[in-house]
């Protein structure tokens, strides 16, 4: 079994732990708030500012960290780094200034921890697997019983998401896009991406709606729309009519991405693929300082 299999697997567990955290020095009711982040966490980010935003708990924006404003005014930053090593993100921390900094990571025996001015610790979700899995949905579970908007069975729907089928037809599908809405955006992304890095799929993704603006011209027979969340009205009608692979669960959002993790496997294996190294990438993306 491959690390990113085992890492997968203990999603349940890691979400019981990261709900049951009273972390210092995250976000407070009201504050305007930059969120960072590079590949999966800048998805996790987008995530959740979009639910703190919506929930009217304060203004709130994600950016790749090499994008962060630093001349903008933010009354906190929160960056999220598994490897506690990113260039980008130890780059924004820097460039932060004196606005107040709270880093989430998955080592703690790294830069980041001096760069930000506090730190969540999530060791316990590290990871081996150069794919992320379980650190970032982990960090957003907490960052959700943070806003008092994970529902209390979070954990066993993770725990139904593993045990459950994947969509029939998705294994020989020959594309994959993912949409959603509000913060299932994020989640959308982080899922075309999960199966381009494990498995080198065709993915995309897009808001569910801006999908019908066009996106929706290449869905056909053989191909896989996948809703995170609710689909708008009439839109996952429409997909099917097309005879699309179309996935729609009742599960959270985020359970719902432990299934797209498992797919990401599954095809990887299904391709010859060793899903703990995909092509092209590393751990922590650490770049030459000129």
């Amino acid at each position: 079994m491959s690390y990113v299999e085992q890492e997968i697997a203990s999603q349940p567990e890691c979400w019981r732990r990261a709900l049951d955290l009273e972390p210092a020095g995250l976000p407070e009711r009201g504050e305007r708030v930059a969120v960072i982040g590079c590949g999966t966490s800048l998805y996790i980010a987008q995530a959740y500012a979009a639910l703190r935003e919506t929930a009217g708990l304060g203004e709130t924006d994600a950016f790749a960290a090499s994008e962060y404003p630093a001349d903008r005014r933010y009354d906190r930053l929160v960056a999220i780094s598994r490897s506690g090593t990113t260039t980008e993100v130890l780059a924004a921390l820097a460039r932060a200034g004196h606005t107040p900094s709270v880093a989430l990571t998955g080592d703690l025996d790294t830069p980041i921890t001096t760069a930000a001015d506090t730190v969540v610790d999530l060791e316990f979700a590290d990871e081996r697997s150069v794919v992320q899995t379980r650190f970032a949905t982990t960090a957003l579970a907490l960052l959700r019983g943070h806003l008092g908007l994970a529902p209390a069975d979070l954990p066993e729907q993770a725990a139904r998401a593993l045990a459950g089928p994947l969509p029939e037809g998705a294994l020989t599908a020959g594309q994959f896009t993912f949409v959603g809405t509000g913060w299932t955006v994020g989640l959308a992304n982080e899922a075309a991406l999960k199966l381009r890095e494990a498995s080198g799929s065709w993915t995309e993704s897009y808001p569910a709606m801006e999908y019908r603006h066009g996106p929706i011209s290449i869905a056909a027979p053989g191909r896989v729309v996948w809703f995170f969340g609710a689909p708008p009205a009439g839109l996952a009608d429409e997909v099917r009519s097309i005879g699309a692979v179309t996935s729609v669960t009742t599960l959270d959002p985020l359970a719902d991405l432990v299934r797209a993790q498992r797919l990401a496997v599954a095809l990887a294996e299904a391709h010859g693929l060793d899903p703990d190294r995909p092509r092209n990438l590393t751990r922590s993306i650490v770049l030459a300082q000129p």
